[in-house]
């Protein structure tokens, strides 16, 4: 599924009273099936365009589409993976997985099916009668992943999903995601912090300038010819261009 920011502003009011200018005039376009990462800086409106996205929140100026038609409330069709996993602790891994489609009044059967499904494939099948608390934080987020997938969206919306992981863990979901991602074909919208998580997981990687926020760089990821995500991790970062595209990126990002 396409989506698309057209001229988005968004301005809002604090306790104080106080006007902020959070995002100004963004346009992007991303095409059916691509992954793209946003970096910038803290307070940058990268939250905020996702929001939008999402349909949680409607922009003071101009809008945004998804195959055209205009955004302005949640959908089943767009899902969202935030930064702390969000699962109910007094319902197992598996009910917690199961609940966007018990939401949307599928029957008890398929939402047995699809959720075993999809904690197989995160790699949870063994902890689906465990609750929330009982796993660890990776293991929480790939339930909250699980869940988005379980839904069968055509987009999905990451907020920095990995930011409060570990290293290893951090590099362990990255592969998983990559992985989703071929197998789906899914238009993935997702926010982080790292440069190189952003050229690692991306086709394409968008700088946001401070507030107001704008896009001041959009590159792809093409690396010796071959699609960025055809290539192992550790290939992927030790060539040149992983290099060039990294001190490109980070180079527009002003702090």
């Amino acid at each position: 599924m396409t989506l698309t920011l057209d001229e988005v502003s968004h301005r809002y009011v604090t306790e104080r009273g106080e006007v902020v200018h959070a995002v100004s005039d963004t346009s992007v376009t991303i095409p059916d099936g691509q992954f793209v990462c946003v970096v910038g800086p803290s307070g940058c409106g990268k939250t905020t365009l996702l929001k939008v996205l999402a349909g949680f929140l409607q922009p003071t100026g101009g809008g945004a589409t998804m195959d055209g038609a205009p955004i302005t409330a949640p959908s089943p069709e767009r899902g969202v993976v935030f930064q702390h996993p969000n699962l109910y602790p007094w319902l197992s891994v598996r009910k917690n997985v199961e609940l966007g489609l018990k939401f949307q009044g599928v029957a008890a059967g398929e939402r047995a099916a699809r959720s075993s499904e999809q904690l197989e494939r995160v790699g949870l099948a063994r902890f689906s009668d465990a609750r929330p608390y009982e796993l660890s934080g990776g293991m929480q987020q790939r339930a909250q992943i699980a869940r988005v997938l379980t839904s069968d969206p055509g987009v999905i919306l990451m907020d920095e999903p990995f930011g409060a992981l570990d290293a290893l863990t951090r590099e362990q979901l990255q592969g998983d995601l990559l992985r989703i991602s071929r197998e789906g074909g899914k238009t993935i919208f997702f926010i982080t912090h790292s440069v190189d998580e952003a050229i690692v997981l991306g086709d394409r990687v968008l700088v946001m300038s401070p507030r107001p926020g704008r896009v001041v760089l959009d590159v792809p990821v093409d690396i010796s010819g071959t699609h960025g995500r055809a290539l192992d991790a550790e290939e992927l970062r030790a060539s040149e261009e992983f290099r060039e595209i990294r001190e490109q990126v980070a180079s527009a990002i002003v702090r």
